[in-house]
């Protein structure tokens, strides 16, 4: 069943869409992230340009937050005080994200910038995460032996800087610095690579904040859904980057796909829970870095000029 879509100019198939929404919104669900970093990739492998699968991600990554938050939200796991210190620095770093992006776009490097930043991020994210999720096990396997040593000290930096804040949810006394600018920097790729920043900002809470497993995942929905938001709304205005009916067919296949994800998450440990998500961005990284350096089908390309140049 074939559709047209407008501004992506190219025609696709709607159960093809359909399914790739599901399933991203399940993995968005199970892992606590807005989905972006799997569907954009696959929405170029799809032959959608990388700035329209950029700015149409963007808005449809909203649908799958909203419907996780709300999950999480019955279930009291989110900590909305430090979500709302995330989404300041989210903000910010979503402004300034859709500038960069305006201005790669103006010089005709948009599309390459985004690839690269996929492949770069994702590869280094996932192979760290897989390590430590896979030490974290082998620690849990030899009855905790090492994981208290660890937790010791490990604010030593934290603590000295200033604008401390309580966070009750989170058993938290912390500056507010560090959340701020981990929100900046993850609105900013959420502007340039249309993802919710999840992979980034989950790893960000556990291993930089030290915030409890059990509202990490809840407050990362939390934010995601108000940058992404800001920033669906940012690259229609200032990049008419945002094709309607593409991401129309992806918010059904993901708010749908995203509760039956959020189920399956509870019943994983959060050890299976990190070990998975990096095994997923290494794949993605690895895919995209291949497809970055291989020969292309078509060496050329025509580019049909107007009389008045």
């Amino acid at each position: 069943m074939q559709i047209y879509l407008p501004i992506a100019e190219i025609p696709v198939n709607v159960l093809t869409i359909l399914a790739m929404g599901l399933t991203v919104g399940f993995l968005s669900g199970m892992f606590g992230i807005g989905g972006g970093f799997l569907m954009t990739p696959l929405l170029i492998f799809l032959g959608i340009p990388p700035a329209i699968a950029v700015g149409t991600q963007s808005t449809s990554v909203v649908a799958s937050s909203v419907t996780g938050a709300l999950a999480h939200f019955a279930r009291r796991s989110i900590d909305f005080k430090m979500g709302g210190v995330l989404l300041a620095g989210g903000t910010a770093g979503s402004l300034s994200g859709i500038y960069l992006f305006k201005l790669l776009s103006a010089i005709g490097q948009v599309d390459l910038m985004i690839s690269i930043i996929y492949v770069v991020f994702l590869t280094i994210i996932g192979g760290l995460m897989m390590v430590e999720s896979v030490q974290a096990m082998r620690v849990a396997r030899n009855g905790g032996a090492g994981g208290r040593a660890r937790g010791r000290g490990h604010h030593s930096w934290i603590h000295g800087l200033p604008f401390k804040m309580r966070f009750r949810r989170s058993k938290l006394y912390i500056s507010v610095i560090p959340p701020i600018l981990v929100g900046y920097f993850v609105g900013t790729l959420s502007a340039i690579m249309g993802v919710g920043g999840g992979f980034i900002m989950i790893p960000a809470m556990i291993y930089l904040l030290r915030m409890p497993t059990s509202v990490v995942i809840g407050t990362s929905f939390f934010q995601i859904v108000f940058v992404t938001a800001l920033t669906g709304v940012m690259h229609a205005y200032e990049n008419q980057a945002v094709d309607i009916v593409l991401g129309f067919i992806l918010v059904i296949g993901g708010a749908v796909g995203a509760q039956f994800g959020v189920r399956v998450g509870e019943k994983l440990q959060g050890e299976q829970v990190r070990a998975l998500l990096a095994a997923l961005l290494l794949i993605i990284g690895v895919r995209l870095g291949i497809d970055l350096i291989s020969r292309p089908d078509d060496l050329y390309s025509i580019v049909v000029m107007s009389s008045g140049t």
